[in-house]
């Protein structure tokens, strides 16, 4: 009989609260987004111990996110498909209310709605700006090998009408840009999407750009700055003075204007009956907002965004060396958090306004720092044969070198190791160091694109030579930092990596590690018996990759004949997990044991399990650690294979310790089945 499980998708829902506890869900490169009726009911040790999720982070209020990594597109399509969430977006009255009094929760719940605002207005065009930032790359190798010149105040005619297209490729992500921001911050604030979109997108019209032509509007003015050599042009609109502007590439327009439609907006659905909200709330919201819009809050948004951009730029410009250094180094603590689409802004804001960008330059020594340090991961991996971890790694760092994504990396590995951040950060320091160093000639390194940092995108940036090296050098720093101190707590079990373990944490990672022994101490040797009658069988026959990988120690299974489970070793119970599945047990010498009863038993919840122990209990060899229902599990389609392995084996081997598996053999309960010697 095949057992009853829950598909990875139904479970995520059921850790965060189930169906009826989501008030909304999104998602970004990375992770799940979600906004709760509750944020109480969330299981977050159900949720970590899910297999793709690589972890989950609260927020103030309500909010809660989950990270997935590069599947995250498919884990929420198979969430969105579940029928348990086909009313998502449906809230009665009693629960807007209660979203609206969770509103208020936390001294800075505002804080992290604004940032949330900020970021669900970008998030979904991540894709398209990658695509765009890959084709703006080609444009640069093309133009660095002098073979098509898209660069220069001729490109027009040098380039040629086909290249020309090419060009148009690019920028009309960057163009159109602040329509989609409009039509996402919309969305966000519940209001018309196409509401949103329409208003911007009336300042893109032929219609409002032919306004700056004198010759046609002679009630319009335009000046020229002698310094930039910039037009500034202000027509006479309804008797009153409108600054005529090029919104291409802004988005603190759109981010500006979409916060008062929403006001607008819902002030009209409040005043209007709904069978004429389709006709009168759009038109009124037009006939407001466009005008608000391009008297008002566009200039204000432009000033804003300039504003900023000139101050970065004076900081640049002034402290070379404190800016290239300050860059690299707030980034991975900003990431994390989300904070850091504020400065994705600006890079923006920058382009449109400048012409060029400086952030982006410095922000790569932090990317590939982070792509460092999970290429030291990897390494390491590959060394120690841990298969899950290498996995994880090599993902990771293909998702950074070749898309830019940080994320993958930074929650599949860094996050979960305290090691990996402050080498990590030698490695921002010293890309950051570099740019300031070598680009100093130069005003710092620029772009005149918005670009992922990746190899790819190399050539978009200005000095490249000096950019390639301050990346490469961030990424060597990192990388070498981590290989050689190794990214775990010294002599901790494998078990900590959430991927190599299940959902309680099976191995007594609690257990604090034991101390080599003086080399003029005789060697000690432990044997570690089986726990149950059966026949022991390699690690390597064991139909769970974590075991047969050594991610969990080297030991055997033993395929049992009865149901009753003893001490393989004396020592102190370090884990007793509340399934009853699995124990942990910290002999008086350091060797650290794990009894795991059957394969992905955890599953069953406790069912057919009986456990005659506790955490923190000290036991002999033969003590009695639990009774199962062979049976029982087996007709539930679980395999009853028994895993006996010494989780610091890692630690023992170092210290030139040995640990000897004995598999082949048919066992009684308390025969030895490991020799270990340290």
């Amino acid at each position: 009989m095949e057992p009853t499980t829950t598909s990875p998708a139904q479970a995520i829902v059921d850790g965060v609260g189930g169906a009826d506890n989501i008030s909304s869900l999104t998602h970004c490169a990375t992770r799940l987004r979600f906004e709760l009726k509750d944020a109480a009911k969330v299981d977050a040790a159900a949720l970590d111990a899910n297999p793709v999720v690589l972890g989950s982070v609260p927020q103030s209020g309500d909010r809660h996110q989950v990270v997935i990594g590069g599947a995250v597109q498919s884990v929420y399509t198979d969430i969105m498909n579940l029928p348990s969430m086909k009313t998502l977006g449906t809230p009665s009255d009693a629960d807007v209310k209660a979203a609206a009094r969770a509103k208020v929760r936390g001294k800075v719940a505002w804080v992290d709605a604004f940032f949330e605002y900020l970021s669900d207005s970008f998030r979904p065009l991540l894709g398209v700006l990658l695509g765009g930032s890959l084709i703006i790359a080609i444009a640069a190798v093309l133009d660095a090998l002098g073979i098509v010149p898209f660069q220069g105040v001729d490109r027009a005619t040098a380039a040629g009408a086909t290249w020309i297209f090419w060009d148009a490729m690019w920028r009309s992500v960057l163009y159109f840009l602040p329509v989609m921001v409009a039509y996402n911050a919309a969305k966000k604030l519940n209001v018309d999407p196409w509401l949103g979109a329409t208003v911007m997108a009336a300042l893109f019209t032929p219609e409002f750009m032919s306004l700056t032509d004198t010759s046609k509007f002679p009630e319009t003015v335009c000046t020229t700055n002698p310094t930039l050599g910039t037009d500034s042009c202000v027509a006479t609109i309804f008797g009153l003075p409108m600054q005529l502007n090029g919104y291409g590439g802004q988005v603190f327009v759109p981010l500006m204007m979409v916060a008062i439609l929403a006001l607008v907006y819902r002030f009209l659905k409040r005043i209007f009956p709904e069978n004429v909200q389709m006709v009168f709330v759009p038109f009124f919201s037009m006939l407001v907002m466009i005008p608000l819009t391009a008297f008002l809050i566009g200039p204000l948004g432009i000033w804003l965004g300039s504003g900023l951009g000139t101050g970065l730029a004076w900081m640049n410009s002034n402290a070379p060396f404190i800016f290239a250094i300050l860059i690299p180094m707030i980034y991975p603590f900003l990431v994390p958090l989300g904070l850091h689409w504020p400065l994705n802004a600006l890079m923006l804001a920058n382009i449109q306004t400048l012409g060029y960008d400086f952030i982006q330059g410095p922000m790569g020594a932090w990317n590939f720092a982070c792509f460092g340090a999970t290429a030291g991961v990897l390494f390491l991996a590959m060394r120690d044969k841990d298969l899950v971890m290498r996995q994880t790694a090599t993902g990771a760092l293909a998702a950074g070198l070749f898309g830019g994504i940080s994320e993958p990396s930074l929650y599949g590995i860094h996050l979960r190791f305290k090691r990996i951040y402050p080498r990590m950060l030698v490695g921002c320091f010293a890309g950051g160091l570099t740019i300031a160093l070598l680009g100093a000639p130069f005003g710092g390194v620029k772009t005149g694109a918005f670009a992922f940092t990746s190899l790819l995108t190399i050539p978009v940036f200005n000095p490249m030579g000096v950019y390639a090296i301050a990346i490469a050098v961030a990424f060597v720093v990192a990388m070498a930092l981590v290989i050689f101190s190794g990214y775990k707590d010294k002599d901790a079990p494998a078990e900590v990596s959430p991927q190599a373990v299940e959902a309680d944490a099976t191995a007594p990672a609690a257990a604090a590690p034991a101390a080599a022994p003086a080399a003029s101490i005789a060697r000690a040797t432990t044997e570690v018996a089986s726990p149950v009658a059966g026949h022991a069988v390699s690690l390597d026959d064991v139909e769970d990759k974590v075991f047969s990988s050594r991610t969990l120690g080297d030991g055997v299974g033993v395929v049992p004949t009865e149901g009753r489970f003893v001490s393989p070793v004396a020592g102190t119970l370090a884990t007793v997990t509340k399934t009853a599945h699995a124990y942990g047990i910290k002999t008086d010498s350091g060797v650290e044991v794990l009894v795991h009863i059957g394969i992905d038993t955890v599953r069953l919840k406790g069912e057919h399990f009986t456990t005659h122990v506790e955490k923190g209990q000290r036991v002999e060899v033969g003590d009695l650690l639990a009774e199962v229902d062979l049976d029982g599990v087996r007709a539930a389609g679980y395999d009853t294979t028994t895993i006996v392995t010494v989780t610091n084996t890692k630690a023992i081997r170092n210290g030139e310790g040995t640990v000897t598996p004995r598999a082949g053999v048919e066992v009684a309960a308390g025969d030895p089945v490991i020799e270990v010697v340290r």
